[in-house]
């Protein structure tokens, strides 16, 4: 299409309509999740993602030209397609409705942790689904292992609190 012309404008209205229809239905799925784990948790651990760090381009300047620019350009359009910073604003204040209790933990080390001696090794994490201690000889998915260290980590911060964080309903202190 010539840049600018009717035809273009009409495939670009089309275009569009696609995107916010592909948005709605994240922005659905979504609220729908978070509702069913805020009704049945009251206590939520998750780590604390810098999504907009996370997603920067690896463009570089001119005289320092960036590294796999192509790929980090693909992972950064994956990373906010999923919507992670949305679905943690959402649980937040759903959690805050229902009197539950949302921990952003510190994401530092959590994958590279073994959980069962609290070994922290880059070696670990293996690939991006195994992981095994190379003190410990534990062996587990890395994901669970994280969301282990991730739970533990939350209960840590709950207990040192006392229970009671900042911005909790009155009710729950």
């Amino acid at each position: 299409k010539v840049l600018f012309s009717q035809n273009w404008k009409k495939q670009n209205r089309k275009i569009q309509k696609l995107h916010s229809h592909i948005a709605n239905i994240r922005h659905d799925y979504l609220h729908k999740i978070t509702t069913r784990i805020s009704k049945s948790h009251a206590m939520i651990a998750c780590e604390d993602l810098k999504v907009a760090n996370m997603s920067k381009s690896a463009s570089g300047t001119i005289e320092n030209k960036g590294r796999q620019v192509k790929a980090k350009s693909g992972l950064n359009k994956s990373i906010l397609d999923q919507g992670w910073g949305m679905m943690v604003n959402m649980l937040e204040y759903k959690q805050q409705w229902r009197g539950g209790l949302l921990i952003k933990v510190n994401p530092r080390y959590t994958s590279q942790t073994c959980f069962e001696c609290k070994h922290i090794a880059k070696e670990n994490r293996q690939t991006q689904s195994k992981f095994e201690c190379v003190k410990c000889d534990h062996k587990a998915n890395a994901d669970i292992n994280a969301a282990k260290n991730i739970l533990s980590a939350g209960h840590a911060v709950l207990s040192a609190e006392g229970g009671c964080s900042k911005g909790r309903p009155l009710k729950q202190k």
